[in-house]
């Protein structure tokens, strides 16, 4: 199955590349969105719950780019496993797309180009890996 192209075990492997580059740009966003002030007004609990959170999401993202980068073929086998690991990579990605729209109050987003441009890049990133491994997804089904 190609894709503009690409076959779709180099789309993920792209992908894994993206995921990673992710991670490492997401080590940026408390200094960008001042979260260390922000966090300074809630309770202690909460907010070592809120950098757990973010701890696990970054670990997340870049576990799934590692994985993509390192075993693309295996992400695309056909198998039972492949199948289920491509649908819940494209369910957290599709539901991470539907949060930024329709659960971030948008009103509190900061402003200024710069952050417009990053967000607009991160949505475009998003909508690539929902559709990537959506499409592995439907790949492995079909060879099972």
């Amino acid at each position: 199955m190609k894709t503009i192209g690409f076959s779709i075990q180099q789309l993920i492997w792209f992908a894994g590349l993206a995921q990673v580059g992710l991670a490492v740009g997401s080590l940026a966003i408390p200094r960008v969105l001042n979260w260390r002030p922000e966090l300074l007004k809630v309770q202690p609990l909460i907010k070592q719950m809120f950098w757990t959170y973010a701890a696990y999401i970054l670990v997340i993202n870049l576990c799934f780019g590692l994985l993509s980068a390192l075993a693309s073929n295996d992400l695309v086998n056909g198998t039972r496993l492949a199948t289920l690991l491509t649908g819940f990579i494209a369910a957290y990605w599709i539901s991470r797309v539907l949060i930024q729209f329709l659960y971030f109050d948008r009103a509190n987003f900061p402003s200024g180009k710069l952050h417009k441009l990053a967000e607009a890049v991160l949505v475009v990133l998003f909508v690539f890996l929902s559709i990537v491994y959506s499409r592995a997804c439907y790949f492995n089904y079909m060879q099972s």
